[in-house]
Protein backbone atom coordinates (compact mmCIF):
# COMPACT_ATOMS: atom_id res chain seq x y z
CA UNK A 1 0.00 0.00 0.00
CA UNK A 2 1.18 3.42 -0.83
CA UNK A 3 2.92 5.58 1.86
CA UNK A 4 0.67 7.92 3.33
CA UNK A 5 1.85 11.66 4.74
CA UNK A 6 -1.08 13.15 6.89
CA UNK A 7 0.76 16.16 7.74
CA UNK A 8 2.61 16.86 4.13
CA UNK A 9 -0.85 15.85 2.85
CA UNK A 10 1.20 12.84 0.40
CA UNK A 11 0.42 9.43 -1.08
CA UNK A 12 3.50 8.32 -2.29
CA UNK A 13 3.24 5.21 -4.25
CA UNK A 14 5.49 2.28 -6.02
CA UNK A 15 5.52 1.76 -9.28
CA UNK A 16 8.00 -1.18 -10.40
CA UNK A 17 9.36 -2.50 -13.74
CA UNK A 18 9.40 -6.33 -13.79
CA UNK A 19 10.88 -9.11 -16.22
CA UNK A 20 13.48 -11.27 -17.04
CA UNK A 21 17.12 -10.02 -18.16
CA UNK A 22 17.96 -7.74 -20.58
CA UNK A 23 14.26 -7.25 -21.79
CA UNK A 24 14.67 -3.68 -21.67
CA UNK A 25 13.33 -2.55 -18.28
CA UNK A 26 16.44 -0.17 -17.26
CA UNK A 27 15.83 1.24 -21.00
CA UNK A 28 12.06 2.24 -20.62
CA UNK A 29 13.31 4.00 -17.49
CA UNK A 30 16.06 5.84 -18.51
CA UNK A 31 13.69 7.24 -21.88
CA UNK A 32 11.16 8.49 -19.21
CA UNK A 33 14.26 9.94 -17.03
CA UNK A 34 15.40 11.98 -20.06
CA UNK A 35 11.84 12.46 -21.72
CA UNK A 36 10.72 14.12 -18.24
CA UNK A 37 13.87 15.46 -16.98
CA UNK A 38 12.31 19.02 -16.19
CA UNK A 39 10.01 17.74 -14.10
CA UNK A 40 12.41 15.29 -12.30
CA UNK A 41 13.22 16.96 -9.32
CA UNK A 42 15.85 13.96 -8.07
CA UNK A 43 18.93 12.17 -9.72
CA UNK A 44 18.24 8.99 -11.22
CA UNK A 45 19.76 6.55 -8.69
CA UNK A 46 21.82 3.02 -10.03
CA UNK A 47 23.56 0.18 -8.01
CA UNK A 48 24.32 -2.48 -10.48
CA UNK A 49 24.99 -5.83 -9.11
CA UNK A 50 27.70 -7.46 -9.97
CA UNK A 51 27.22 -9.93 -13.08
CA UNK A 52 23.96 -8.38 -14.18
CA UNK A 53 23.76 -5.86 -17.42
CA UNK A 54 20.66 -4.58 -16.04
CA UNK A 55 20.23 -1.51 -12.96
CA UNK A 56 19.88 -2.73 -9.61
CA UNK A 57 16.84 -0.42 -9.18
CA UNK A 58 16.08 2.93 -10.77
CA UNK A 59 14.60 5.48 -8.47
CA UNK A 60 12.55 8.43 -9.94
CA UNK A 61 10.01 10.47 -8.33
CA UNK A 62 7.68 11.67 -10.47
CA UNK A 63 5.24 14.46 -9.42
CA UNK A 64 0.96 13.80 -10.36
CA UNK A 65 -1.93 15.98 -9.92
CA UNK A 66 -3.97 15.02 -6.23
CA UNK A 67 -6.03 12.27 -4.88
CA UNK A 68 -8.77 13.47 -2.74
CA UNK A 69 -6.74 16.72 -1.86
CA UNK A 70 -3.22 14.58 -1.18
CA UNK A 71 -0.31 15.44 -3.52
CA UNK A 72 0.73 12.62 -5.64
CA UNK A 73 4.57 11.09 -5.79
CA UNK A 74 5.26 8.59 -7.85
CA UNK A 75 8.35 5.97 -7.24
CA UNK A 76 10.14 4.35 -10.63
CA UNK A 77 11.67 0.80 -9.83
CA UNK A 78 13.24 -1.48 -12.04
CA UNK A 79 14.24 -5.14 -10.76
CA UNK A 80 17.42 -7.17 -11.43
CA UNK A 81 16.25 -9.67 -14.31
CA UNK A 82 18.54 -12.24 -13.55
CA UNK A 83 16.92 -15.30 -11.47
CA UNK A 84 20.13 -15.44 -9.06
CA UNK A 85 19.02 -12.28 -7.96
CA UNK A 86 15.40 -13.11 -6.84
CA UNK A 87 15.95 -11.64 -3.16
CA UNK A 88 16.70 -8.16 -4.11
CA UNK A 89 13.64 -8.89 -6.57
CA UNK A 90 11.31 -9.40 -3.84
CA UNK A 91 12.51 -6.97 -1.66
CA UNK A 92 11.98 -4.06 -4.77
CA UNK A 93 8.51 -5.28 -5.04
CA UNK A 94 7.91 -4.86 -0.94
CA UNK A 95 5.22 -2.00 -0.78
CA UNK A 96 4.54 -1.75 -4.68
CA UNK A 97 1.15 -0.23 -5.79
CA UNK A 98 1.33 -1.09 -9.88
CA UNK A 99 3.67 -3.19 -11.87
CA UNK A 100 4.71 -2.88 -15.67
CA UNK A 101 5.54 -6.07 -17.01
CA UNK A 102 8.15 -6.16 -19.18
CA UNK A 103 8.26 -8.78 -21.78
CA UNK A 104 11.03 -9.86 -24.34
CA UNK A 105 9.63 -10.04 -27.76
CA UNK A 106 12.46 -12.40 -29.12
CA UNK A 107 11.72 -15.91 -30.09
CA UNK A 108 14.31 -17.12 -28.05
CA UNK A 109 13.20 -15.44 -24.90
CA UNK A 110 10.02 -16.94 -24.73
CA UNK A 111 10.60 -19.37 -21.95
CA UNK A 112 11.94 -16.51 -20.22
CA UNK A 113 9.14 -14.24 -19.73
CA UNK A 114 6.73 -17.08 -18.98
CA UNK A 115 9.02 -17.67 -15.66
CA UNK A 116 9.78 -14.28 -14.86
CA UNK A 117 5.73 -13.94 -15.00
CA UNK A 118 5.05 -16.72 -12.59
CA UNK A 119 8.03 -15.36 -10.45
CA UNK A 120 6.57 -12.49 -10.40
CA UNK A 121 3.02 -13.78 -9.04
CA UNK A 122 5.07 -15.87 -6.63
CA UNK A 123 7.05 -12.75 -5.17
CA UNK A 124 3.39 -10.56 -5.09
CA UNK A 125 2.30 -13.51 -3.14
CA UNK A 126 4.64 -13.58 -0.58
CA UNK A 127 3.04 -10.27 0.41
CA UNK A 128 -0.31 -11.21 0.08
CA UNK A 129 -1.13 -9.54 -2.93
CA UNK A 130 -2.98 -11.05 -5.96
CA UNK A 131 -1.63 -10.55 -9.80
CA UNK A 132 -4.97 -10.64 -10.54
CA UNK A 133 -5.57 -7.48 -8.55
CA UNK A 134 -3.00 -5.55 -8.96
CA UNK A 135 -2.82 -2.73 -11.00
CA UNK A 136 -0.73 -4.26 -13.89
CA UNK A 137 -0.13 -3.63 -17.82
CA UNK A 138 2.12 -5.86 -19.61
CA UNK A 139 4.73 -4.40 -22.70
CA UNK A 140 5.71 -6.37 -25.36
CA UNK A 141 9.31 -4.63 -25.65
CA UNK A 142 11.99 -4.82 -28.37
CA UNK A 143 9.11 -4.67 -31.53
CA UNK A 144 11.65 -2.98 -33.54
CA UNK A 145 13.96 -5.60 -33.91
CA UNK A 146 11.62 -8.02 -35.96
CA UNK A 147 11.67 -5.39 -39.43
CA UNK A 148 14.54 -6.71 -41.67
CA UNK A 149 13.71 -10.09 -40.42
CA UNK A 150 17.60 -11.33 -38.99
CA UNK A 151 16.00 -11.66 -35.26
CA UNK A 152 12.83 -13.85 -35.32
CA UNK A 153 9.98 -12.28 -32.99
CA UNK A 154 7.26 -13.95 -31.13
CA UNK A 155 4.08 -12.79 -32.99
CA UNK A 156 1.96 -10.56 -30.48
CA UNK A 157 -1.37 -13.23 -30.53
CA UNK A 158 1.37 -15.49 -29.35
CA UNK A 159 2.34 -13.15 -26.62
CA UNK A 160 -1.35 -12.40 -25.19
CA UNK A 161 -1.53 -15.70 -25.23
CA UNK A 162 1.48 -16.72 -23.49
CA UNK A 163 0.72 -13.82 -20.81
CA UNK A 164 -2.06 -12.00 -21.02
CA UNK A 165 -4.32 -15.39 -21.68
CA UNK A 166 -5.46 -15.16 -17.95
CA UNK A 167 -4.46 -11.68 -16.72
CA UNK A 168 -6.52 -10.27 -19.27
CA UNK A 169 -4.60 -6.49 -18.80
CA UNK A 170 -4.14 -3.36 -20.40
CA UNK A 171 -0.76 -4.43 -23.33
CA UNK A 172 1.78 -2.09 -25.33
CA UNK A 173 3.92 -3.24 -28.44
CA UNK A 174 7.07 -1.62 -27.53
CA UNK A 175 10.51 -0.16 -28.61
CA UNK A 176 11.95 1.26 -25.26
CA UNK A 177 15.49 2.50 -27.51
CA UNK A 178 13.30 4.33 -29.65
CA UNK A 179 10.49 5.30 -27.15
CA UNK A 180 7.69 4.15 -29.31
CA UNK A 181 5.01 3.13 -26.81
CA UNK A 182 7.10 3.68 -23.48
CA UNK A 183 4.96 6.68 -22.49
CA UNK A 184 1.04 5.26 -23.09
CA UNK A 185 2.92 2.37 -21.28
CA UNK A 186 3.69 4.69 -18.32
CA UNK A 187 0.45 6.51 -18.47
CA UNK A 188 -1.63 3.50 -18.05
CA UNK A 189 0.05 1.79 -15.17
CA UNK A 190 -0.12 5.29 -13.40
CA UNK A 191 -3.99 5.85 -13.88
CA UNK A 192 -4.34 2.29 -13.07
CA UNK A 193 -2.41 2.83 -9.76
CA UNK A 194 -4.96 5.97 -8.94
CA UNK A 195 -7.50 4.42 -9.73
CA UNK A 196 -6.25 1.87 -6.92
CA UNK A 197 -5.30 4.39 -4.55
CA UNK A 198 -8.36 6.51 -4.58
CA UNK A 199 -10.72 3.36 -3.64
CA UNK A 200 -7.82 2.55 -0.84
CA UNK A 201 -8.55 5.86 0.58
CA UNK A 202 -12.25 5.38 0.76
Amino acid sequence: MAFINLKNKLVQAKIVFYGPGRCGKTTNLEYIFNKYQSRIQSDMVSIKTHGDRTLFFDFLPFDMGKIKGYDVKIQLYTVPGQIKYNATRKLVLKGVDGVVFVADSMEVRRKKNILSLKNLQDNLSEYNKNIFKIPLVLQYNKRDLGKDGVIPLLPVETMERDLNGKLKVPSFQASAISGKNVIPTLKKIIAKTMISLKEGLK
